[in-house]
């Protein structure tokens, strides 16, 4: 994966960020019997592994990555918004830094997870768990806006323009 092809990983984001904006605090917060309960927490979840893997095992830029749930309670979208933006800064970062050691591996005890003994994994793989990991539950969350009634928009790659496409932008 490079940088262009994670743009497309935040314009199909957005697409249902965007969707999602026009929710009532009932739909958006509503918990369904599968994934992380709700459109809200599934969000703030999938923010929290780039957060996690990235931000925190990765970058070693914080060491308390992922949200008490007294936060999540509190969150909007605009407050989503501003976590995957964070986010966005870890894996362009994770760009910069790791060129020549995408895929060397860092071993270490994740920080959000103390006394589970040290994992051992590539930058490179982290950022594609991550993605996968995004993707999964992006499914999961058109999956929920589809039960409340709502049509979800096409958040597929394959359904970004043309010119999204262009190696040559």
């Amino acid at each position: 994966m490079d940088k262009h092809e994670y743009e497309w990983v935040k314009q199909t984001r957005q697409i249902l960020l965007d969707q999602c904006k026009e929710l009532n605090k009932n739909d958006f917060t509503k918990e369904f019997g599968f994934g992380f309960q709700s459109i809200r927490d599934s969000f703030v979840h999938v923010a929290g592994c780039y957060h996690a893997w990235l931000g925190s095992f990765v970058l070693s830029k914080t060491t308390s990555p992922l949200l008490p749930k007294e936060a999540i309670n509190n969150m909007q979208i605009e407050d989503i918004q501003r976590y995957f933006q964070q986010a966005n800064i870890y894996v362009d970062t994770v760009f910069e830094q790791f060129t020549d050691k995408f895929d060397d591996f860092i071993e270490k005890e994740p920080s959000w997870k103390v006394g589970s003994g040290a994992v051992k994994k590539t930058p490179h793989q982290l950022l594609i768990h991550s993605v996968t990991h995004e993707f999964h539950h992006k499914g999961q969350i058109v999956a929920m806006l589809r039960l409340l009634g709502y049509i979800p928009n096409n958040t597929d790659i394959l359904g970004l323009p043309e010119k999204e496409f262009s190696i040559h932008q």
